[in-house]
C-alpha cells in the first residue's frame, strides 16, 4: 500500500512539475465520501489554485451513450447511474460549458486526464453554508444560487460538451439511472436495519410504485443539471454580479435532467437545514424567472423526484456506514426521512406511500 501511495506521489510531482508549479507550497484538503483529492497549491507568486488529484482506475467505468440498460448493469454502478468517474476530462468539458453561459465554474489551467490530476482556479474556502453560519443573509445566498440555475437552464444544453482534456457527452438521466438509485433503499437499508426485509415480491411493487416518477424525470430531461446541487458545492463570490455569485464545483457528474432535479437538491439539503419559508419563496423566484414554466406540473416533479432522490440518499448513507464504515453518515438520516416523509404526502406519490406504510414502519422513518 505505501508503494502505491509512493507511486503517486511521485506522479503528483512530475505533472505539478511539467505544470510550472514544481515550487508551490501544497496543503491537502479535508476528503470528502468520494475517491477524489484536492490540494491547495500556492506558488512563489500569484494566486492560489488547486490540484485535482482522481484515479481514474479507482472506479468502475462511466457509461458509453451507446450501452443497452443491460450493459450498463453488468459494467457497474458509474454505468448504471451514468456518473463520471471522476473523469478529469468530464470536470474539464463541464467547467467549459457553465463558463461559456457566464456561470462560475473554475477554469481548467492544466489536465493530464490519463493519469488524473489538473490545475483549476481557487475559488477558496467560503462554502455557502460557512458564509451562512458567518451571518450571512440565507436569502441572499439562495437567490444567487436559484439564479445560477435559471441561467443554466434558459441556456442551450449540448449533447456533447467540449473541455481542454477532450469532449465529454451529456447523458440523459434516464429510467435505468433513476431507478437504479431508487433501488439503493431497497438494497442497503435491509443491511442497515436488518428488521427491514424486502423479498422479490416487495422489490417488484417498489418498482411498480417508482415507475411513472421516474417516466417523468426521464421524459422531462430538457436541462443540464449539476447533479450535485447544494450549499456545499457552492462557493460565495460576492465580488461577481448576479448568477456569477455562485461559483459552483463537484459537477463532473453532470447530466442533462428534469429541471427540478438541482432545485430539490438544493433546498431539500441533506446536510443543513433551510430557515422557514426559504424552499416555497426560492422556488417562488424560480417560477417569476421562467413564466413558461407550468408551476403545477413542475412541482409535481419536484416533489416525486425529490423523494426519489431522498430514498437514493438514505441508501447511498446506509452503504456508507454499513460497507465503508463511516458512521457519521447516520447522522445526516433523520433530516432526509424529514424531507422523504413530508413528500410522500404530495399528489403523485399515492403509490409510493403506501409501499411505505406497509414494509416501512413509521418509527423507522425517522
Amino acid at each position: 500500500m505505501a508503494d502505491v501511495g509512493q507511486q503517486r506521489e511521485a506522479q503528483r510531482v512530475a505533472f505539478l512539475a511539467q505544470a510550472g508549479l514544481g515550487d508551490a507550497v501544497r496543503a491537502p484538503l479535508p476528503g470528502d465520501a468520494s475517491t477524489r483529492r484536492y490540494e491547495r497549491l500556492t506558488p512563489p507568486s500569484g494566486a492560489s489554485l488547486m490540484l485535482m488529484d482522481q484515479v481514474a482506475a479507482a472506479e468502475s467505468p462511466p457509461a458509453d451513450p451507446s450501452w443497452s440498460p443491460e450493459r450498463r448493469k453488468a459494467e457497474g454502478w458509474n454505468a448504471i447511474a451514468r456518473l463520471s468517474a471522476g473523469r478529469i476530462e468530464a470536470f474539464a468539458a463541464v467547467a467549459a460549458h457553465l463558463r461559456s453561459v457566464g456561470l462560475s465554474a473554475p477554469e481548467v489551467f492544466d489536465t493530464d486526464a490519463e493519469q488524473g490530476f489538473a490545475v483549476l482556479e481557487d475559488f477558496g474556502d467560503d462554502l455557502f453554508t460557512r458564509v451562512i453560519e458567518r451571518g450571512e443573509p440565507e436569502e441572499r445566498m439562495y437567490v444567487a444560487a436559484v439564479e445560477s440555475l435559471v441561467r443554466l437552464h434558459e441556456a442551450p444544453t449540448p449533447e456533447v460538451l467540449h473541455g481542454p482534456a477532450g469532449d465529454w457527452p451529456l447523458q440523459v438521466y434516464d429510467e435505468t439511472a433513476l431507478q437504479g438509485g431508487a433501488d439503493l433503499f431497497v438494497e442497503w437499508m435491509p443491511k442497515l436495519k436488518p428488521e427491514l426485509t424486502f423479498d422479490a415480491d416487495i422489490v417488484s411493487e417498489w418498482h411498480a410504485a417508482w415507475a411513472p416518477i421516474v417516466a417523468e424525470g426521464a421524459s422531462g430531461a430538457t436541462v443540464m443539471a449539476h447533479r450535485d446541487y447544494h450549499a456545499e458545492n457552492l462557493i460565495w463570490l460576492p465580488y461577481r454580479s448576479g448568477f456569477a455569485r455562485a461559483g459552483m464545483i463537484d459537477f463532473q457528474d453532470a447530466v442533462r435532467a428534469h429541471p427540478s432535479w438541482d432545485l430539490h437538491s438544493l433546498l431539500q439539503d441533506a446536510r443543513r437545514d433551510l430557515g422557514r419559508d426559504i424552499e416555497p419563496w426560492v422556488l417562488d423566484g424560480y417560477f417569476r424567472q421562467r413564466p413558461s414554466v407550468d408551476r403545477e406540473q413542475f412541482l409535481r416533479a419536484y416533489a416525486g423526484l425529490a423523494a426519489l432522490n431522498e430514498a437514493r440518499i438514505l441508501g447511498i448513507f446506509a452503504r456508507l456506514i454499513v460497507r465503508d464504515g463511516k458512521p457519521r453518515y447516520a447522522g445526516f438520516m433523520p433530516r432526509m426521512w424529514r424531507h422523504l416523509n413530508a413528500n410522500l404526502t404530495k399528489p403523485g406519490l399515492e403509490g409510493v406511500a403506501r409501499w411505505f406504510d406497509r414494509h416501512v414502519p413509521v418509527e423507522m422513518r425517522r
